[in-house]
């Protein structure tokens, strides 16, 4: 491994490149501020990522010059410089992204990553972020790396031969860590419907936040549950201890919990720190319909911003405001509804922090549809399930209307009798 100075490592970036940024919770900072530091040499260096965690300095306005983030996918670090003109989006498949580099439809000139320090075979692990970025570091003409002995060490694909990395500089930063938070009582009762869909022997796709810690925390006295997922977090670990989560019906990878990326605390890295019960692959696998749909029952449990009445839903995005990004809720809930037994699940509190309903008879102006209608199966709010598969506009609308919250059942009434002209509610 040759370790240089972090300013002589990102000397190698020059003006009109194309840059990569390891993702989620690997982030390499150290890196990322070494290259800020030289804003006044750089002139349009495109900065290509999904979600990163942390302070990005590359997304104030005096950078732009400089710096120009063209995104997958969009956190709340980057979500009000994008959406000020300093940065862009590309609205794409999580399973997709690789093609991009692969194809050399978006080039990569550097990749930054972060990684453990070499085994005794000279093996360094991208940790808990392999996602696209394995398909990033195979494509990138040259390979910058922080050497970090706190990231962990995972099994599957996330490797990379200290003989491929062009520079590495020491690091010794904490892996960020996301806490835990205690879940309301609106997202139990959400966790407490979608756990009411889930059979024994389900593969189990969702990602992190309080209502899939609510479901979670419902499937306790599940048997024989596996895992299959672009990512998870601390949630899974009760499950798992108590041999509810044990992969002995998956198909693909059996009794392996399978995983692009990792976001959480320090016990669920420790977990997974050289665990064979993990294998960590690139989301061009974990997120392909056609490997998704060959495991049995299928549970994809995502999220949403708002559904209007007829099944379309939008979950990235607040009108024109780009809020997070397409990533993986296609891939996963077209490969659930494939799957033998499956469920695809859009799950949302029935109402946003400020009252105004997440059902609504039109989207926002400007809203993009990340899951279309033809696609949708179920949407669950605290307020029950609503089965959309094989429903006409009438019956989806009224199915969409029981379990909107009681405060907007009545306008929304209205809207769809003036939509559909003939409406009434059993």
């Amino acid at each position: 491994m040759k370790f240089v100075s972090v300013n002589e490592a990102v000397s190698i970036i020059k003006s009109n490149q194309r840059v990569f940024i390891h993702s989620v919770a690997m982030t390499p900072h150290r890196l990322i501020e070494a290259m800020i530091a030289r804003s006044d040499e750089l002139r349009n260096v495109e900065l290509v990522h999904i979600h990163t965690e942390g302070y990005l300095p590359y997304c104030r306005s005096e950078y732009r010059k400089s710096f120009h983030a063209n995104t997958f996918f969009t956190g709340a670090n980057m979500r009000t410089a994008l959406n000020d003109g300093i940065g862009d989006y590309v609205p794409v498949f999580l399973s997709e992204i690789d093609l991009l580099f692969k194809r050399n439809i978006l080039p990569l000139d550097v990749a930054m990553i972060q990684v453990s320090p070499p085994d005794e075979h000279g093996f360094c692990s991208l940790g808990p972020s392999v996602d696209i970025s394995l398909s990033a570091i195979e494509n990138a003409r040259y390979i910058l790396a922080e050497c970090n002995p706190r990231v962990p060490r995972t099994h599957g694909d996330g490797f990379i031969h200290y003989s491929r990395i062009h520079a590495a500089v020491e690091s010794d930063g904490p892996v960020y860590e996301v806490a835990v938070q205690d879940p309301s009582e609106t997202e139990r009762e959400i966790g407490r419907n979608v756990a009411g869909l889930i059979d024994d022997g389900a593969t189990l796709q969702m990602g992190i936040g309080g209502v899939v810690n609510s479901v979670l925390a419902e499937l306790i006295h599940h048997k024989n549950l596996g895992i299959h997922t672009e990512m998870f977090s601390d949630g899974v670990l009760p499950l798992i201890e108590k041999g509810v989560i044990t992969g002995n019906n998956k198909k693909v990878l059996t009794r392996k919990i399978v995983s692009s990326f990792v976001m959480g605390t320090r016990k669920i890295y420790d977990f997974i720190d050289d665990n064979p019960l993990i294998t960590m692959k690139e989301t061009s696998f974990t997120n392909d319909t056609s490997i998704i749909r060959r495991n049995p029952k299928v549970m994809a449990i995502n999220g949403a911003i708002e559904v209007d009445i007829t099944g379309q839903v939008c979950a990235d995005s607040i009108g024109t405001f780009q809020y997070s990004g397409v990533g993986g809720q296609m891939d996963f809930m077209r490969g659930a509804a494939l799957s033998e037994g499956g469920k695809p699940i859009i799950a949302m509190p029935s109402v946003t922090s400020k009252g105004e309903s997440k059902i609504v008879c039109m989207l926002k102006p400007g809203a993009s549809v990340t899951t279309t209608r033809a696609h949708v199966h179920y949407i669950v709010t605290e307020f029950g399930v609503a089965d959309l598969y094989g429903k006409n506009l009438r019956q989806r609308a009224k199915a969409l209307i029981r379990i909107a919250h009681p405060d907007h059942r009545e306008s929304l009434e209205k809207e769809a009798y003036n939509r559909f002209k003939i409406f009434y509610m059993d």
